[in-house]
């Protein structure tokens, strides 16, 4: 009966490139043709995972590859999950199940996003304070857990990430000595850039303990104490008034239920004619829920949300929506060279913790490229103001500013050439 509902499903589902299963007992399925995708073949390993794969399959795909419950034959993980995923789009982005809990959505995200301060801590602490050897070994060097900016598809890891600083700073029209609060400062990279490059104060907020140890080594080693510091401190409980304020890649662990007030904070931490910016993860396709295999493991309490859920709190914060950009494939691109990194890494990964882990991670990562590709993500950048008039109103500033920076750049290692 197992198998007999995994058929089913798989034949339902696959009309895109081709995938091979071959049964506990030896029996090979095929499903699709070949095509221009890579073609997929699983071996299933007991005798229960069939069912598990088809009742389940957005929690049990990832736990029975972590498992081992099947095994890739031909191609791998990316591929199959490029495979799945595609075929996905092409139902409507949707599994039937998906269906009947549209109906329970609104519950569900107030028991899922409820993240008050003491959960944000633990949330955070299940992802962030893992070991630090693990981030060397598949972000850049600069630490940058975020999606870069590629300007072009083959554009370096290290160069996207940079550039993605400048981008940010570009519509942030810094000037020197400013107050600048960053929101989920991470590893401190972003902070140290724009005290470096702009001479202004920054303070960067983490939940994360081995994130603030090693942000405020760092500030220490690049001799910008006296301009940088890390607070290991909730949004909502920032009292300090500041001229900018940005948050990169944490609005996605604030959660649906507190939109509302990470805005009113932002416009309560913001001086009059100051400007803010937020990055962060989006959804195309409307509102929806957090996968659940990234949920329980990877991102407790972390969402995606689509941009017809933020922008009413921001309206309702009193704050000027001056800018919004939206990244289509550079996440993708990010992605795929995170997996890459660890993949060519995995064997030291492995010492640091176990089989099961590079597989749980080798699985998230894989899956957060193809969503981005196949699915309907995206990453969107809201610039804010209390004032209409704070920015300019046409958008050349930007393009002048990360022109000067590029120029800036490309002149410094001129002269150390």
């Amino acid at each position: 009966m197992g198998f007999s509902l995994l058929d089913k499903f798989l034949t339902w589902l696959i009309r895109y490139g081709q995938l091979t299963v071959t049964d506990h007992r030896g029996r090979v399925h095929v499903y699709g043709t070949v095509d221009t995708m890579v073609p997929v073949a699983i071996r299933l390993n007991d005798s229960g995972v069939a069912l598990t794969l088809a009742l389940r399959p957005d929690l049990a795909f990832g736990e029975a590859y972590m498992d081992g419950r099947f095994t890739i034959e031909r191609g791998n993980v990316r591929d199959l999950i490029a495979l799945l995923m595609r075929n996905l789009q092409a139902t409507g982005g949707s599994l039937p199940a998906d269906r009947i809990m549209r109906h329970f959505r609104p519950l569900m995200l107030k028991l899922q996003q409820a993240n008050s301060a003491r959960r944000s801590r633990q949330n955070v602490a299940h992802h962030y304070d893992l070991s630090d050897q693990l981030y060397d070994l598949f972000l850049d060097p600069d630490r940058q857990y975020s999606c870069g900016y590629f300007r072009t598809p083959t554009t370096s890891l290290e160069q996207a990430q940079l550039d993605k600083k400048r981008h940010i700073a570009a519509k942030l029209l810094l000037k020197r000595g400013q107050r600048v609060l960053e929101i989920g400062s991470g590893w401190g990279g972003l902070a140290l850039f724009l005290a470096e490059h702009y001479g202004v104060e920054v303070t960067g907020l983490t939940l994360s303990t081995e994130q603030h140890a090693y942000a405020t080594e760092r500030a220490r080693r690049a001799g910008l104490s006296n301009r940088v510091q890390f607070k290991l401190l909730d949004y909502r409980a920032e009292t300090g008034s500041y001229d900018r304020i940005v948050s990169v890649g944490m609005f996605e662990h604030v959660g649906v239920t507190n939109y509302d007030t990470f805005f009113r904070t932002v416009h309560k931490l913001l001086v009059p004619d100051g400007v803010a910016l937020l990055h962060s993860i989006g959804r195309a396709d409307g509102p929806g829920l957090t996968n659940s295999w990234l949920r329980k493991y990877i991102f407790p309490g972390g969402y995606s949300p689509a941009l017809s859920e933020v922008l009413p709190s921001v309206e309702r914060a009193a704050l000027w929506a001056t800018d919004i950009e939206i990244l289509r494939m550079h996440y993708a691109w990010t992605l795929r060279a995170w997996l890459e990194n660890f993949e060519k890494n995995r064997a030291q990964i492995a010492k640091l913790y176990d089989e099961r882990f590079c597989r749980m991670w080798e699985f998230y990562l894989a899956a957060c490229e193809a969503n981005f590709e196949y699915w309907g993500g995206m990453v969107f950048q809201i610039q804010m103001a209390k004032d209409q008039n704070a920015v300019p109103f046409t958008r050349d500033y930007m393009v002048a500013e990360e022109t000067r920076l590029l120029e800036q750049a490309s002149g410094s290692s001129a002269r150390s050439a």
